[in-house]
């Protein structure tokens, strides 16, 4: 086999309605998504025994990569492969790095395997590892109702340039869901505008989250929103060029921010 390399990109949720949660304590969802291209590298090559290495000195031995990669050996022989990660998209930012770089391995495996390993079996080890992951396998823009793997396909948008910035403080799912649930609220229908922008988690999020919004508003974001459950913020920008700007507006500040954009269905899915 030749070395495969996998884009793994970064999603927002334009829309994110959370649900009471259920016996079990998982809440269903309704939300939005979108991927954008802001990205982790995964590069899968040929080896003689199985292998897994990545940059970021943070990553944990047991994480969403191994944790795919081994429930996939479950339906197939897979071949042995030295599985190198490059992050780019930060932990605990919403942003769903840990799941699109599952996703990722499993998107690798369907096509070193020439379709051995399904695109059917990938979805099912999807929905196993995480919520999001699925998500990761459709790609572009997505309708996603209850646990994850309830998905519908959107059409395709114009891109739209955006910036996301992520206070130095990250944020705990786990502990954002207790947040919420420590607040009565309705549980939000869709929204009627496919541009609306929501997110029940702002009502938890740290200070610091709504301090970045309020800094991309004065840098021009024309809309701004938590990234998931945080900590990330994501502004939008009527060009490329203003979104520029206010990255570097913000660098200048001290803080973290990136320019992207939004991704096609296709430019979502890329692989060499």
């Amino acid at each position: 086999m030749n070395a495969l390399l996998v884009t793994c990109p970064a999603k927002v949720n334009t829309f994110l309605s959370v649900g009471p949660p259920d016996v079990t304590g998982y809440h269903p969802l309704r939300t939005v998504f979108q991927a954008i291209s802001l990205c982790d590298d995964l590069l899968m090559e040929a080896s003689e025994t199985d292998g897994f290495q990545c940059d970021w000195p943070g990553m944990p031995l047991e994480n969403t990569v191994t944790r795919a990669w081994r429930l996939a050996k479950e339906y197939v022989s897979l071949p042995n492969v030295m599985v190198s990660l490059t992050k780019r998209i930060p932990a605990e930012s919403g942003l769903g790095g840990g799941s699109s770089d599952a996703a990722g391995l499993l998107r690798g495996f369907v096509r070193l395997t020439k379709g051995r390993f399904t695109l059917e079996n990938a979805a099912e080890v999807a929905a196993a590892v995480g919520s999001d992951v699925p998500f990761f396998l459709v790609g572009g823009r997505a309708q996603g109702r209850g646990y994850g793997a309830d998905l519908t396909p959107l059409p395709d948008v114009a891109p739209k340039h955006m910036v996301v910035t992520r206070p130095e403080q990250g944020v705990s799912t786990p502990a954002a869901y207790r947040a919420l649930d420590e607040k009565p609220r309705p549980w939000r229908d869709f929204d009627a505008s496919p541009d609306a922008l929501y997110n029940d988690f702002e009502s938890v999020a740290p200070v610091a989250c709504r301090d970045s919004a309020c800094a991309l508003r004065a840098l021009g974001a024309t809309g701004t929103l938590l990234c998931g459950s945080g900590s990330a913020v994501f502004g939008l920008f009527p060009s490329a060029e203003a979104a520029d700007e206010a990255e570097k507006g913000l660098e200048r500040d001290g803080l973290s921010a990136w320019t992207c954009r939004t991704l096609t269905r296709e430019e979502s899915l890329w692989t060499s």
